[in-house]
């Protein structure tokens, strides 16, 4: 695999190998036979970096983030992620779910670049690239000393994730909350159990996540949910939307953000081979969707976040705000802060989901 010209790694960054030597030497791929990890391999290197800077041309809403992993064994279909396994000459598809680089030294590695006079204390964001709360995170443990470092210097950051492996560090999570701004956001974008389990196989239910946001806001860490992505055809209808909002209503949520399939190049070949498999009555209709490139047209994304502002007023949520919280990126304009009136729909520039 190409580890010695392996550049910056998260998408936010450009997501290419535009710079050389990103790991240094001393790596080891450990293939674990074990219930949680079967399958599995890992490939624990040394990062040189582990604070990415964010391209001045992006539009997302952090500036910096942290990604401890690569590679998900979340293993959903449609993650955007998928592409930059092509940069260590791994397939975005299978090697994308079981071949996971994990970067052992994460924590000490931040705590440096954290204590670094040209460092300013920005925002982190953290869960942009791939899930820092994925099954290997029960084996490594790179999160506490992350969070431990943030903590210590007083740093703001944020999180996004599918995984309730976050409650184990809410003790953490606390203590930083009491020195510095912090912020997370759980992805459910939908409450179909079926569904969940054929294109998200790896991670836990909706309704655990859910749970996962109800806790977090009980303790006092705010907490969003980001509603991505919304299926075309499989997710999309009223009923179901209406469903979703209601579940993250009752889950106290801070806030709502809907945000619709998109399709690059990596996720767009895996997920329409699922696509072909489980439900092939639908291929010709996504690729009449996604004909004009990633994204689905303007129109049915505004039509999509204008049902989903009148579902969350329904059941008393607030106006959704940018991102709901600084973990979630965004690729465009805000949604609108309040639903718009149905003869005037506000237009919705494409959104670029960064986890999923």
């Amino acid at each position: 695999m190409r580890w010695d010209n392996l550049g910056d790694d998260d998408p936010a960054a450009g997501a290419g190998p535009a710079t050389p030597a990103l790991f240094g030497t001393g790596l080891v791929s450990r293939t674990f036979d074990t219930p949680g990890f079967r399958g599995i391999t890992f490939h624990e290197v040394r990062a040189r970096s582990i604070l990415n800077r964010v391209p001045g041309t992006s539009r997302m809403a952090f500036e910096w983030t942290v990604n401890p992993y690569r590679g998900c064994s979340h293993a959903c279909v449609y993650c955007f992620a998928r592409k930059t396994h092509s940069y260590l000459d791994l397939d975005t598809g299978h090697d994308f779910d079981s071949q996971i680089v994990v970067k052992v030294n994460a924590p000490e590695l931040l705590r440096r670049e954290l204590a670094a006079p040209r460092w300013q204390g920005a925002h982190v964001a953290m869960g942009t690239n791939v899930d820092c709360y994925q099954r290997a995170e029960g084996r490594y443990r790179l999160m506490p000393g992350i969070i431990s470092a943030l903590r210590d210097f007083a740093n703001p950051f944020s999180i996004l994730t599918k995984g309730s492996l976050i409650l184990r560090d809410l003790p953490l999570l606390e203590e930083a909350a009491a020195v510095t701004s912090v912020s997370t956001a759980v992805s459910v974008g939908f409450t179909d159990q079926e569904l969940w389990r054929t294109v998200e196989p790896g991670t836990p239910s909706p309704h655990k996540r859910l749970e996962v946001c109800r806790t977090l806001n009980e303790h006092g860490i705010p907490c969003s949910v980001l509603m991505a992505p919304v299926l075309p055809f499989l997710s999309d209808s009223p009923e179901r939307l209406r469903e979703t909002v209601r579940a993250v209503a009752q889950a106290g949520a801070t806030s709502v953000t809907p945000l619709v399939l998109h399709l690059r190049p990596g996720a767009r070949e895996w997920y329409f081979a699922w696509l072909a498999e489980r439900h092939p009555g639908l291929v010709r209709r996504y690729e009449a969707m996604y004909a004009g490139g990633s994204y689905a047209p303007k129109w049915y994304q505004r039509r999509i976040t204008r049902q989903v502002h009148e579902f969350a007023a329904e059941f008393g949520m607030g106006p959704t705000r940018r991102g709901g919280s600084r973990g979630i990126p965004q690729d465009g304009p805000p949604p609108p802060s309040a639903p718009p009136p149905p003869a005037a729909p506000a237009p919705a520039e494409p959104i670029q989901l960064s986890l999923i």
